[in-house]
Order: structure tokens, then sequence, then C-alpha cells
């Protein structure tokens, strides 16, 4: 049975989609944009400070779920610029570290929403 993750502390969904579901011991996130929950903007700078938020959305939509950050397995990242690779890695250091980092991909987008400069989705597990 899946159960729908709801948390203020992340953007609403915008569009026909939720935050999160959870499945069994895993909680599956949403493309996580760096929008600020509150104001629904992103932030100013560039990629790190957009990273930054899009990562603490993340977080929450994973605790609200039952896991957490150290419970990741694997994460999507797509990026509006591939030359972005960099300054985002630095960040996504920071967040996850490099000792058993979860499994990645990250792809250069089209076109994200909002125009976005990253997006970030993850799958983890529930602690016990």
């Amino acid at each position: 049975m899946k159960t729908t993750v709801s948390t203020e502390k992340a953007p609403a969904a915008i569009g026909p989609y939720s935050q999160g579901m959870v499945f069994g011991d895993l909680v599956f996130s949403s493309g996580q944009l760096p929008l600020d929950p509150a104001t629904m903007a992103f932030p100013e700078g560039g990629i790190k400070e957009q990273a930054r938020v899009s990562l603490a959305n993340l977080k929450a939509v994973l605790e609200a779920g039952g896991a957490g950050i150290d419970t990741v397995v694997k994460t999507t990242c797509f990026l509006a610029k591939m030359e972005d690779f960099a300054e985002f890695n630095e960040v996504y250091t920071e967040v996850f570290g490099t000792e058993n980092a979860p499994a990645r991909s990250c792809i250069q987008a089209g076109r994200l929403p909002k125009d976005a400069l990253v997006e970030v989705e993850a799958i983890a597990y529930i602690k016990k």
C-alpha cells in the first residue's frame, strides 16, 4: 500500500503530483526544485544557492516520509547546464559526503520547471 508524503517544510506541488510517496520501507521523492516553501521563489545567486535549497527541500520530504539524507540509496539530479556540474558537486558533497554516497545519475535537462538551475529526486529507506 502506498502513502502520500506531504510537508509544509518543502514547496507545495506545482502540478498533478505529490511531494513524495512511501511504499513499503521506501520513500520516493518527487523532484525538488529550489523553491522557498514560504515564498515559492528561488534564492538569489546561482547553482550553489539553488542546489542548497533543492537539497534542503529533499531532506524535508524524506524526513516527512520517515527516511533521511543518511538513508538515501539513489538520487537523480537534473541540471539546466552541465557547466554547473562541478559547483553542484561541491554542494552535493556537503550534504551526502563522499564516503558511502548514494548511487546517482546526473543529467542535463533541456529545461526545468520555472527555469530552475537544478532539481533533485531520491529514493531512501525508512529506518526501523
